[in-house]
């Protein structure tokens, strides 16, 4: 392997001469071998910074700080890692020391770089186009790294929100292919009243969509950054102008609508932002382990469960027990969530923990958050293509569930008050027998006015069930 060598403040190292990263890179490579997770792997955020180097040096060049070959070629370079042309060159651990500028140098050195080579000269002949002093112009690491983890976890967070809304949509088809199937509602995990599968599934899809609703007015608060405030929000070393005029081009380069924070120095400081886009994920990853864990309690069985419902099977569920089929997916979704609640308590102690004028931790929010949103939206796709689009209700089995239950004696209230249906509710758990053969035996009403009163599928809306209004 051949080698250029490159020198900074600490001295010169040898850096492979077809790559296009330099020496800071190279040291962050040596010093952070942390999680193994490379900045290229959270594309996303690659495409962020890229985006920031393009806006600057648009801006730089509308001031006159930058000559238009130079920023033509920064600009192109820019454009082609937007495109995923170099994710090979984004090794940098996403965890490391230094506040995110070993992920800001990592985004100049290639630029730097490609950019040399569109100008004709080879690369680390940073006379002619260098990543501090031309890629970096105008710019600090605690305006750049900033914005990049916003504008990333906007584009995430957006892909999330559509896969949710997409959900509520399969949620809300079961929900009407399931609209006749009468069963026993739960409270305690003890019978409660009647209800519909259809109207048990369709309220999964209302709480997924309220989840999607959240994630939005998170989403909102990102598009404030803080580009111009430069090392700790004064806007030392940029023009007067630069910070509207770099918002706005990156307004049009990332397609997002931006604004600049009203007060840089505290917008350097602040991620609360994130806290509550990570607070926000939290509260989707508790509502989607929560309906899994009804679909994995209403399927069980076959014999010896509720097995009100049935998922599709997907692989054999155990090396010793033959024909065993486990819930395996709503399992996988599961995990998922805890690793998301987990991600959250990072993600929180990471803000407390920074002092004065910047938080040096945004590296580890940006991976719990990046991890976060990318993992809760692969486990919703595989979830719905491999689980939800096959779950089949089993109508039998809840008819039988609901005849048998002396939960149908709330339905006796009107009629008999609550202390004589609490009564035929104790003599129908006792002697096994339905709440209906309990009532006509003890003749407290004829058989069609059991037939009316008892009628779950009266029972499962507002009406009904002799509640007549009383005259006044």
């Amino acid at each position: 392997m051949k080698f250029r060598t490159e020198s900074d403040s600490l001295g010169s190292m040898d850096i492979p001469v077809n790559a296009y990263y330099g020496v800071q890179t190279a040291r962050a490579m040596q010093n952070f071998t942390v999680t193994g997770i490379p900045l290229s792997h959270f594309g996303k955020h690659v495409e962020a910074l890229a985006c920031i180097k393009e806006a600057c040096a648009q801006a730089n060049l509308e001031l006159g700080l930058l000559g238009q070959d130079r920023a033509a070629a920064i600009v192109q370079a820019a454009r082609e890692v937007r495109e995923h042309e170099y994710d090979d060159q984004f090794p940098v651990d996403v965890v490391q020391g230094g506040a995110g500028t070993s992920v800001n140098m990592n985004a100049n050195e290639v630029i730097a770089n490609r950019a040399l080579e569109i100008l004709g000269f080879a690369k680390g002949n940073y006379q002619h186009c260098h990543p501090n002093n031309h890629v970096n112009l105008s710019q600090s690491t605690n305006d750049v790294y900033p914005t990049s983890i916003r504008l990333a976890a906007i584009w995430y967070g957006r892909e999330l929100k559509d896969l949710l809304l997409e959900l509520k949509q399969a949620f809300a088809a079961k929900g009407d292919e399931f609209a006749g199937v009468i069963k026993m509602g739960r409270t305690q995990l003890q019978d409660a009243v009647p209800m519909t599968l259809g109207q048990e599934f369709h309220a999964f899809g209302v709480t997924v969509a309220e989840d999607a609703e959240r994630i939005g007015d998170a989403l909102r608060l990102l598009t404030e950054i803080n580009m111009g405030a430069t090392a700790i929000g004064t806007g030392i070393l940029t023009l007067p102008e630069y910070a509207e005029l770099v918002r706005a081009r990156l307004s049009e380069v990332s397609g997002i609508d931006l604004s600049t924070a009203g007060n840089l120095v505290e917008a350097t400081s602040d991620t609360g932002a994130l806290v509550q886009l990570s607070g926000v994920l939290k509260r989707v990853a508790v509502k989607l382990s929560k309906i899994c864990n009804d679909l994995r309690l209403l399927s069980s069985g076959p014999f010896a469960g509720l097995q009100e419902i049935t998922l599709p099977p997907v692989q054999p569920g155990s090396s010793i027990m033959p024909g065993k089929v486990n819930p395996v997916i709503p399992e996988m979704v599961n995990q998922v969530c805890y690793q998301v609640v987990g991600n959250d308590v990072s993600v929180t102690m990471a803000a407390e923990s920074g002092q004065l004028q910047l938080n040096v931790f945004e590296p580890i929010m940006a991976l719990n958050l990046f991890q976060s949103m990318d993992m809760l939206g692969r486990s919703v796709r595989i979830f719905m293509d491999k689980c939800l689009s096959g779950i089949a209700a089993n109508p039998r089995r809840c008819a039988e569930m609901v005849r048998r239950s002396s939960g149908l004696a709330t339905a006796l209230v009107p009629c008999l008050g609550y202390e004589g249906a609490a009564r035929v509710a104790k003599l129908a758990q006792a002697s096994g027998r339905t709440v209906y053969e309990e009532v006509l035996e003890a003749g407290l009403l004829s058989a069609e006015e059991i037939d009316k009163v008892l009628d779950p599928e009266v029972m499962t809306c507002p009406g009904g069930n002799g509640m007549d209004r009383e005259d006044k």
